[in-house]
């Protein structure tokens, strides 16, 4: 059996002109385009696309791997990608179980197309499962949609937008409509990015203004509320798997960065390395405790994506799971990492300072800490009031 090799995909080299624009994107609050550039001339947008349309034919394990790996050099870049990522995802789960639908995302993916995520929406905590998004079909096939979508990354370069809405006209209405529309003069960007941290990924609030999607871009047309298909299995496996793999990416950074620094400091007091200080070696000790359960949880969850396993209706719990524990977990260890390297990691030119803002934004993205909660809560005791 062949062992993979990340270092194919994401060499060293590239990883490091990567690192060293981070802090400048963050500091500038930019768009990494370099980085896009590099990685688009390396494969990196179609690992997810069968060889047989183009791609490298990575599964969803490998690509965590390489998200993790990612992460660890620039996170706000990884967690870019890994909204295009998600789409090219959707589309290999569609392909693996003979889903027609998205063949023209994986073209896309070939070509250099960067495809964005439109599905998060200002209070609707439905996210998958509903949308304020207005879905009006234009008779032959097609919709328009009017409607504003937040975190929307990639705001600057993508080149189709991956969305949602609500059908309330149709016969068969309401029907969720999962469709891609192009940028035209029909969608406005807002250039409101400015946040704590994740400041690269750009992820602009979206206005719909009538923005088309024409018939062979609607993908999928659904009752809203939870549902088997494979539209919403495929999104939230892929995108609660990746995402947990970005985060993980950030921790594993953050310990390296600890060991390091303990292992260089020296205490005036003892004048021995601080790699010798109980407190120092049980405190990294716990954080690579932490850490080292995640990526094999990640890993057997994205082989089983990949293997086609029926987990049946614990894959909403062992997705939400996974996810919600990576945030706890990148938390913790980036709080840890900021204690071991001391009051040095409180500048801003710190790339520890760095991660801690960026690991912030995890607790936003969903499945959020009482959806997963909910989610755990129902699978094991039933829904509230049964």
């Amino acid at each position: 059996m062949s062992t993979f090799d990340p270092t194919a995909f994401l060499p060293d080299d590239l990883l490091e002109r990567i690192r060293e624009r981070a802090p400048i994107h963050d500091r500038e609050n930019t768009f990494p385009q370099k980085d896009l550039d590099e990685l688009r001339a390396a494969g990196y947008l179609s690992i997810l696309v069968p060889t047989e349309r183009g791609g490298a034919g990575l599964g969803l394990a490998e690509a965590a791997l390489l998200q993790q790996r990612l992460a660890g050099a620039a996170p706000a870049t990884a967690l870019a990608i890994n909204m295009h990522l998600v789409w090219t995802g959707v589309a290999k789960v569609f392909s693996d179980r003979g889903v027609p639908g998205l063949e023209f995302v994986q073209d896309g993916a070939v070509a250099g197309e960067v495809f964005a995520f439109g599905i998060s929406e200002g209070g609707n905590d439905l996210v998958l499962f509903g949308s304020d998004t207005a879905a009006v079909p234009d008779g032959t096939g097609g919709y328009s949609f009017t409607g504003t979508k937040i975190f929307t990354s990639l705001a600057p370069v993508w080149t189709r937008l991956g969305l949602h809405g609500l059908d309330t006209t149709s016969p068969d209405a309401p029907k969720l409509v999962f469709a891609f529309v192009e940028r035209t003069d029909a969608v406005t960007t807002s250039d409101d990015w400015d946040t704590l941290g994740m400041r690269g990924t750009q992820s602009r609030t979206t206005r719909l203004n009538g923005a088309v999607a024409d018939a062979a871009h609607v993908v999928r047309r659904i009752d809203p509320g939870p549902s088997p298909d494979p539209i919403v299995f495929g999104i939230f496996s892929v995108f609660e798997i990746l995402l947990a793999s970005v985060y993980t990416g950030i921790a594993r950074r953050a310990l390296e960065l600890a060991v390091a620094t303990a292992q260089k400091r020296h205490s005036k007091k003892t004048g021995l390395a601080y790699s010798q200080d109980p407190d120092i070696r049980w405190r990294i000790a716990d954080m690579a405790l932490a850490y080292d359960a995640l990526p094999p949880q990640i890993a057997a969850l994205a082989r089983d994506v990949d293997d086609r396993v029926d987990n049946g209706a614990r894959w909403f719990p062992l997705l939400s799971g996974v996810k919600h524990r990576a945030i706890t977990m990148a938390k913790h260890v980036v709080d840890e990492a900021m204690l071991v390297a001391g009051g040095g990691s409180y500048f801003s030119a710190n790339e520890l300072s760095r991660l801690y803002r960026d690991v912030l934004a995890g607790a936003f993205h969903p499945s959020d800490p009482e959806s997963a909660h909910s989610t755990a809560a129902s699978a094991l005791l039933g829904p509230i009031g049964s």
